[in-house]
């Protein structure tokens, strides 16, 4: 794991940080309103609500919102486990699929748990020198806990060797 892991999660936690990072890199994340719901080391949570910034026509929330709120799920994960390594890590999302199962109102929360098996990968691409590639699954729920949508984002991770 990562040495530098829980720093990482401390700054990432801080609600204002989180805002002031999404503001300055992600915009669009900024105002659909994206927030860490839960991140530790093997899962991590990430609401966004219904709003009329992320509704469709179909008064629910529009596919991209949905998209980005999965990806994030995954995609924090990754970042914590590349942050300040030695020698640095790249990580770029290859694929993203998404199905959908109910209609998204309310509250929704994206979670994924596959902080253990992005560790494994990034500990590879460090020891061996070659890309890893790796799905990561990002299950939606509403209030009810009903499942909404679930997205599998392919990422690679490469270290940058000299």
């Amino acid at each position: 794991m990562n040495p530098s892991f829980d720093i990482f999660r401390r700054q990432i936690s801080n609600p204002l940080k989180f805002r002031l990072f999404l503001l300055q890199r992600l915009p669009s994340a900024f105002f659909s309103g994206l927030r860490i719901r839960s991140f530790d080391a093997h899962q991590s949570q990430i609401g966004v609500r219904y709003s009329w910034f992320s509704q469709n026509p179909f008064r629910s929330m529009y596919f991209a919102v949905q998209a980005m709120a999965a990806e994030m799920s995954t995609g924090i994960l990754g970042f914590a486990q590349i942050y300040r390594r030695k020698p640095s890590v790249s990580m770029l999302v290859l694929k993203v699929e998404g199905s959908f199962s109910k209609k998204a109102t309310g509250m929704i929360t994206f979670t994924c748990t596959d902080g253990d098996k992005i560790t494994e990968a990034v500990e590879t691409a460090i020891k061996t020198g070659e890309p890893q590639t790796i799905i990561c699954q990002s299950v939606g729920k509403n209030q009810e806990q009903e499942a909404v949508a679930t997205f599998f984002v392919t990422w690679t991770f490469k270290s940058k060797q000299s």
